[in-house]
């Protein structure tokens, strides 16, 4: 979710097998750098093999250009990752989000073989993404700062977790602002 000059990405914490829970405090949101984050929802084996690749093409690109990948360009190298896998896919559905030039906020998520989805207000991804687009339309107010962003995610995030069996165990929230990253962690009904 975007706000003004910053954005905020989160995550809930189970990771689960149907509704077997396997682990309560599982990472999907990844730093790739002090203004980029990935999130990975979906298998987490995938999840995890797709991070280590990425943080692995990121660093080449650090070593030949020597700076830090854009959000956009980024976003592109999930992308042709993802397609070059089309007939046997990781199973993840990625959440990219980035400050790009003039520090103005980039989101995108995308399907299991690449294919993006823009937007300039906030995406979603994983099992209770239609509990989400409900929670986010109705909650989301264009140009919020830091924590008022903070407290729209989370009032998101936890409602819509609350009425999907599939997910759950609080959340793991990121704050970006051109000057710092904030991370939190919500305490869920079980916990």
């Amino acid at each position: 979710m975007v706000g003004k000059n910053c954005f905020a990405i989160a995550s809930d914490r189970r990771l689960g097998v149907q509704l077997q829970t396997i682990a309560t405090d599982f990472q999907r949101i990844f730093k790739i750098h002090d203004k980029l984050f990935l999130g990975l929802s979906g298998l987490g084996s995938d999840a995890q093999t797709l991070h280590q690749r990425l943080v692995f093409r990121h660093k080449l690109y650090q070593l030949r250009e020597e700076r830090d990948m854009k959000p956009e360009t980024f976003a592109s190298l999930v992308s042709a990752m993802l397609y070059e896998k089309r007939f046997g896919p990781y199973f993840v559905q990625p959440v990219i989000a980035g400050l790009g030039e003039d520090d103005k906020p980039f989101i995108c998520t995308m399907d299991s073989i690449g294919a993006k989805e823009l937007a300039k207000d906030f995406v979603v991804a994983g099992t209770a993404s239609e509990s989400l687009y409900g929670a986010c339309e109705s909650m989301f107010k264009p140009d919020m700062d830091h924590e008022e962003l903070f407290e729209t995610i989370s009032q998101a995030l936890v409602s819509s977790i609350d009425r999907d069996c599939l997910s759950g165990w609080g959340g793991h929230v990121y704050i970006v602002t051109p000057t710092e990253v904030t991370e939190r962690i919500l305490k869920g009904r079980m916990d």
